[in-house]
């Protein structure tokens, strides 16, 4: 019993701190109603235009910004105070869905609208993302700070879990324009959330002060650290053809397994499960690390795989599970090695090259799996995010050989654990 109580306070040690547990509540909420939305808004682009290809273009407008922009939020990141940032992005937020509810549910949606109105939501997540992922290490501090990243990543995944199944059910019976307007009235929560936090028990980074040429010091800053740059390409990689399950899992639901709007939900709820309990094990002794980042990458490939060629929805539903578990364990694991491995005072920025690298490169990569797809098969699109996740494997078993010890992870803060051995 003891060791189990030591266990459970391991995988939930971020928890104990008063302000992360408020904040992520309000995220719970509003991540539910968040997955509802992107799994209404791909059914419903893939109804209004029957065509793989519009799918992957309306993601790629969706993300667009956020490769062209989000470095630059970066800058503004390490600029301002981010909590407030944040309020009022996350506000603007709600505001969208709100708008995408009311043309769906009066009938006046069109496809050029969705695509009007994602691009919108891409240029405001390119400047809210930074904010918030280096947020994080100001609320939890360095000691805190892994497990704080995987449990937020298993929140989004419990999201992933509920979000589509109910979105399934409420396209099957009221439509899209429910699920649009329950995510706008979840913007609440988080919103109230950053309202309310103790601001007395915040570790806010000082602002960087204005200057030409920041974003140029970022990059060359970047570029010149191993401990950044490898981990960075390779989530760019897996980033633009792996992680483009907004475009693949309709398809492959729709005419691989034939399994409608509900089978569609019941796969993203399953890759939700797997990452959610995956996520619960990387939090309790998850390690950060190029060398944890290569193997997760590896197991990424082998299911990813196994997702392409399952035969029935069932089958599938079992490597789906498996997808979400490997995908959490790479992303968790890439993410908390490049907060430990950056300066406070570029955290802000680095943050942004991870989110262009994890978001910003789908207007690359949406299309090319849209286009496959529509070439190839429904199958094709996780076949392709396999491969590639192959590749990124491939890449990240080079930089260790390559690399001395030393700068295969990251030098952690003080008072932190090791990057490598945490």
């Amino acid at each position: 019993m003891t060791r189990i109580l030591g266990a459970s306070r391991l995988t939930f040690q971020a928890l104990s701190i008063p302000n992360y547990r408020r904040y992520l509540a309000g995220q719970s909420i509003s991540l539910v109603g968040t997955w509802m939305q992107m799994a209404a808004q791909a059914w419903l682009v893939l109804s209004l235009s029957h065509s793989p290809t519009t799918l992957g273009a309306i993601v790629a407008a969706q993300t667009l910004p956020i490769l062209l922009l989000c470095p630059y939020g970066g800058v503004v990141a390490d600029r301002v105070d981010k909590r407030r940032l944040m309020i009022v992005l996350q506000s603007l937020m709600g505001l969208q869905a709100l708008v995408l509810g009311l043309l769906a549910i009066t009938g006046e949606i069109r496809v050029w609208q969705i695509a009007v109105l994602a691009a919108l939501l891409g240029l405001n997540s390119a400047f809210e993302n930074p904010a918030r992922q280096s947020f994080m290490l100001e609320m939890v501090g360095t000691r805190s700070l892994r497990n704080a990243v995987t449990l937020n990543s298993v929140t989004v995944n419990v999201a992933r879990t509920l979000g589509p199944a109910v979105a399934g059910l409420l396209i099957a019976t009221v439509g899209e324009g429910v699920c649009f307007l329950i995510n706008a009235a979840s913007f609440v929560a988080v919103v109230l959330s950053l309202l309310t936090l103790d601001r007395g028990a915040l570790e806010p980074t000082p602002p960087a002060p204005r200057q030409r040429g920041q974003l140029r010091e970022g990059l060359r800053y970047v570029r010149s650290t191993p401990a950044l740059a490898v981990p960075l390409a390779m989530m760019a990689l897996a980033g633009a053809l792996a992680y483009e399950f907004q475009v693949s899992l309709p398809v492959m639901a729709r005419e691989g397994l034939h399994a409608g709007a509900t089978g569609f939900g019941f796969m993203t709820a399953a890759m939700g499960a797997g990452a959610v309990v995956g996520g619960l094990i990387v939090a309790a002794i998850g390690r950060t690390g190029l060398r944890p980042l290569t193997l997760a990458a590896a197991a990424f490939a082998v299911v990813m795989g196994a997702a392409a060629l399952a035969p029935t929805l069932p089958v599938a539903l079992v490597a789906l599970a498996l997808v979400g578990w490997a995908s959490i364990s790479f992303m968790a694991t890439g993410n908390s090695t490049l907060q430990l491995a950056a300066e406070p005072t570029m955290r802000g920025r680095v943050m942004a090259l991870w989110f262009v690298a994890f978001q910003g490169s789908t207007p690359i990569g949406g299309p090319i799996v849209g286009w496959v797809i529509a070439q190839t098969g429904p199958r094709a699109g996780l076949g392709l995010g396999a491969l590639t996740c192959l590749l990124v494997a491939l890449l990240g078993v080079a930089a260790l050989r390559r690399l001395s010890p030393g700068h295969t992870g990251a030098a952690a803060p003080a008072g932190a654990p090791a990057v490598g051995s945490s």
